[in-house]
């Protein structure tokens, strides 16, 4: 059951709507410990200085920011607590926004917010409103000692809240040394653009996030549970494909000759299915 990790209120203008925050996901990542391989033993990490080689007790440790090779400007736990972020208890809502004026890349980690004790009535007036206008709120929230911007929106009825990258954050494209340009001031053609359209159209389908699975991790749990049943697991090293340059009109035309041919075996076996299910159903009802 998840719990909640922080507890507030929403804030704008003179209203308040206390709330709680509870993360909107759960990571599946497959985790690994290092081990030593003569006996299977955990290794254990230690703090080590390289000059002399001996352990550093954890109370020696300082914070230090590099400002050139071996140059170190040290920071004590004091300083950084005279400039943090005033710690209070409330999500400030600065600014409401078009939901489409943000650029997806900005969404970092997304939470829930629902309503504390008390609060139902105002949580969904403020869920109603920014439905019913299409708005974003734009807050400032300081959770973990760590001033955090978000945006929050309301989604099957309840409001979201995730945190967003700062402006400064984000890589814009144009500072990429290695965009590639089309050589020969070529430019795309009708015909190509109107292939590549027919390929989209192809394989366009309503979005089911159930449809997609994480296939490395789950050839990787399988196999840590057959060798954990004692089974050899041989890896057979994938072969690696010399990289080519395709004819892009030629590799249009077999993409979309292909999603053809993989679209018409499915509704054939759909068919299929369905004729021996009810050939079965048949067969059942003789027999009772």
């Amino acid at each position: 059951m998840p719990r909640a990790i922080w507890s507030g209120a929403i804030s704008f203008g003179l209203v308040n709507i206390p709330v709680k925050l509870y993360s909107a996901v759960s990571r599946k990542t497959v985790r690994f410990h290092q081990l030593d391989g003569e006996d299977n033993q955990r290794i254990q990490q230690k703090r080590v200085n390289p000059r002399t080689g001996e352990e550093v007790p954890y109370e020696n440790l300082v914070k230090g920011y590099e400002i050139g090779p071996d140059r170190y400007v040290v920071i004590t736990p004091e300083e950084l607590d005279g400039i943090a972020p005033e710690k209070t208890r409330t999500i400030d809502i600065e600014d409401f926004v078009d939901l489409d004026e943000i650029d997806p890349i900005f969404y970092d980690h997304p939470y829930y917010l629902v309503p504390d004790k008390g609060a139902e009535k105002a949580y969904q007036l403020l869920l109603d409103a920014m439905k019913e206008s299409n708005k974003v709120a734009i807050a400032r929230v300081v959770i973990r000692s760590k001033e955090n911007l978000v945006a929050i929106r309301p989604r099957d009825g309840v409001l979201t809240m995730e945190t967003l990258l700062f402006g400064d954050e984000v890589v814009e494209p144009g500072k990429l040394d290695e965009i590639p340009e089309v050589k020969g001031g070529k430019k795309t053609s009708k015909r190509e653009l109107e292939m590549a359209q027919q390929l989209i159209d192809s394989l366009t389908a309503e979005f089911d996030p159930d449809k997609y699975r994480d296939e490395y991790r789950d050839r990787v749990l399988d196999m840590i549970e057959r060798k954990a049943q004692g089974e050899q697991v041989v890896v057979e090293a994938p072969a690696e494909e010399p990289k080519k340059v395709p004819d892009l009109m030629a590799a249009l035309e077999a993409s979309i000759a292909d999603s053809k041919r993989q679209s018409k075996p499915k509704k054939a076996a759909s068919s299929s299915n369905g004729s021996k299910s009810r050939s079965r159903s048949r067969k059942t009802a003789k027999k009772s």
